[in-house]
């Protein structure tokens, strides 16, 4: 069996824990502290990020994008009925690949490194310290802008990339259920963004990802309730 290295408010692990489950991939989780910076995880991945899937037949994979990548590329290996991360042409593939870009670096970079790092991992760190208040409320404005295209996107598509869910949506709800678990969502100002959500939010695949709690942090009173 594989095993993902991952910390469960990290998006980008978030993303492919769903990923590997849309796809039928068992995997075991194996925690990894970011800030840490372990010698033996550095080794192991010289950037010190996460996550990384460590296979029994093709060693690591580093980073969301090279999993979810793999992913795609292994999909012909397993049921045909299962997920694909980037389903339908190449077109259709494309704009997946944008918005996956788009969750996994700009609205990371805008909001989530803001709120949920700010956060959590200032608090657990090395010199761990109070929140940048600052950096907070960039994040908080930040995020007005990110859901108003979110509810766009759902309003005029099936899923957030078009007709099939996609690694697009993986990648946005992973974000989106870090900053939930924070409350740091306004769900009663966007329905079209709040619906969408809700659809992934009641999949078996969405179902550990409601029960992580981390040590210091209640989750918010949306967080594991379908019925937002």
């Amino acid at each position: 069996m594989a095993t993902l290295l991952h910390y469960p408010l990290c998006p980008f692990s978030r993303s492919i824990r769903l990923a590997l489950s849309e796809c039928g991939v068992e995997a075991e989780l194996a925690e990894e502290r970011p800030w840490e910076w372990r010698p033996e995880f550095t080794d192991l991945n010289p950037a010190g990020t996460l996550p990384v899937l460590i296979t029994d037949e093709r060693g690591p994979i580093m980073g969301a994008y090279a999993i979810s990548e793999y992913l795609g590329d292994t999909a012909d290996e397993r049921d045909a009925r299962l997920f694909h991360p980037f389903p339908g042409d190449e077109t259709g593939k494309a704009e997946q690949r944008r918005l996956v870009d788009w969750f996994h670096h700009k609205f990371h970079d805008e909001v989530t490194d803001y709120l949920v790092e700010e956060k959590v991992y200032r608090r657990f760190g090395p010199g761990s310290s109070s929140p940048d208040m600052e950096a907070m409320r960039a994040g908080r404005e930040n995020l007005r802008y990110h859901l108003a295209y979110i509810g766009h996107l759902a309003e005029t598509r099936s899923w957030l990339a078009g007709d099939a869910m996609s690694f697009a949506d993986l990648a946005a709800a992973a974000h989106l259920s870090a900053l939930d678990y924070l409350g740091e969502v306004p769900w009663e100002q966007h329905e079209a963004v709040k619906n969408w959500y809700a659809l992934l939010k009641s999949r078996p695949s969405f179902r550990p990802l409601l029960q992580d709690r981390i040590a210091g942090f209640t989750p918010s009173g949306t967080y594991a309730d379908l019925d937002f």
